[in-house]
């Protein structure tokens, strides 16, 4: 009973440090090569055999699931600091939106993701992974809004789809086309804002 014992926590132990170098694999595969890397490049990035692998992740798409359930985790950690950092809630909210992406940008494996992502596959991530990403970003929302300078009609759902248009954006700049994501997002962000209005002069 003992010896059984004994053997068991060294495998879970040594399965536990197998995945994290299979994400961390995943990880400088897809940053690089995007979602065309595949699995056997995951393995030799990581230091791993194949099937190690799809032990842990049988296709692709539970891969990079998890990656991106990691990468909305760190969202939720940015965006509560905004949240904490206080100061004019419209500058922490733009400052989040430039952090996170520059975050991202250098990795075209997680732009793609953010670029396929639907609407409905956030919400899924969101629920099982990171619920405090929806919350914080509602409540800073709701903060800039509160000063006047957000529009009223903007809303939380704005942000997710405001990042999986950067996604693809970001993908398309990174190799070679002809369009900009800090272009892009200075208009969505402008967008946001309330128009300042005035009394025209007609000429």
């Amino acid at each position: 009973m003992t010896a059984t014992i004994s053997t068991e926590r060294p495998l879970r132990a040594d399965a536990a440090r197998n995945r994290a170098k299979v994400l961390d694999g995943a990880r400088k595969a897809f940053s690089v090569e995007g979602l065309d890397a595949e699995m056997a490049d995951v393995a030799k990035r990581a230091g791993v055999g194949v099937g190690t692998v799809y032990r842990h992740f049988p296709t692709k798409e539970a891969l990079t699931t998890a990656l991106a359930a990691d990468h909305f985790q760190r969202m939720a950690d940015m965006t509560e600091e905004a949240l904490e950092a206080g100061g004019d809630p419209w500058d922490a909210f733009e400052a989040l939106i430039w952090r996170a992406a520059e975050y991202t940008a250098g990795d075209i494996g997680m732009c793609e993701v953010l670029a396929q992502t639907t609407t409905t596959q956030s919400v899924a991530i969101l629920a099982d992974e990171s619920e405090r990403l929806r919350a914080a970003t509602f409540a800073l929302v709701e903060r800039a809004k509160q000063t006047g300078v957000m529009r009223e009609d903007a809303t939380a759902w704005d942000v997710p789809t405001m990042m999986c248009g950067f996604g693809k954006i970001a993908v398309i700049e990174a190799r070679g086309g002809p369009m900009s994501w800090r272009r892009y997002l200075e208009l969505m962000l402008d967008g946001m804002r309330v128009r300042e209005t005035g009394p025209r002069s007609d000429v």
